[in-house]
């Protein structure tokens, strides 16, 4: 299976010193930057080149072909090595590519599949269960959902969806459920 490649990333963090623990003298350590890709919502280090200060929240291109900002790509991040400021950008950022995206997670509700005889896929998003479910099929039989609004209007006591795809998402980076919706396995 190949690896599908993130074309953009949002900035979590800028180190322009790199990472306070390595040891290696100041003229040796190259600046980097924690990001997470905007489709796949992979955890990325970034190389900046030379003399480009990125600030958290920004969008840059990690594509093929020329990069403005970025040198080079280091790898994926495990959610652990986040730094405490890329923590705490994570939510906002994840929830602002939500909301841009809309369509496409409306999409997933109306495509939702059967994962086997006794699990659907959004029984995988947290805070909904088997009742929530069967409202949300019954509703998108009857007309496919056009907004997260359209989703709430018709489904009763539907939890926020945005919310609940943050959650699930953030449940995905850390590698909690071996089932994969919207992120890419490590």
């Amino acid at each position: 299976m190949e690896e599908k490649k993130e074309e953009l990333a949002v900035v979590l963090d800028f180190l322009p010193n790199g990472y306070p623990f390595d040891s290696r003298p100041m003229h040796i350590k190259t600046p980097i930057a924690q990001a997470i890709g905007k489709e796949h919502f992979a955890l990325l280090e970034l190389v900046p080149k030379k003399g480009i200060h990125l600030t958290p929240s920004e969008e840059v291109y990690i594509g093929e072909g020329k990069r403005d900002k970025v040198h080079h790509i280091n790898g994926k991040l495990p959610i652990e090595k986040l730094t405490q400021t890329a923590l705490s950008e994570l939510d906002s950022v994840i929830r602002g590519i939500i909301l841009k995206n809309e369509k496409r997670f409306i999409g997933f509700f109306n495509t939702a599949q059967s994962l086997g005889v006794r699990m659907h896929q959004l029984e995988l998003l947290p805070g909904l269960g088997k009742k929530h479910m069967w409202e949300i099929l019954e509703a998108r039989d009857e007309k496919l959902f056009e907004s997260f609004d359209d989703m709430k209007k018709r489904v009763k006591l539907m939890p926020d969806p945005e919310r609940v795809i943050l959650r699930r998402i953030m449940k995905e980076l850390e590698g909690k459920d071996k089932h994969r919706i919207f992120v890419e396995a490590f």
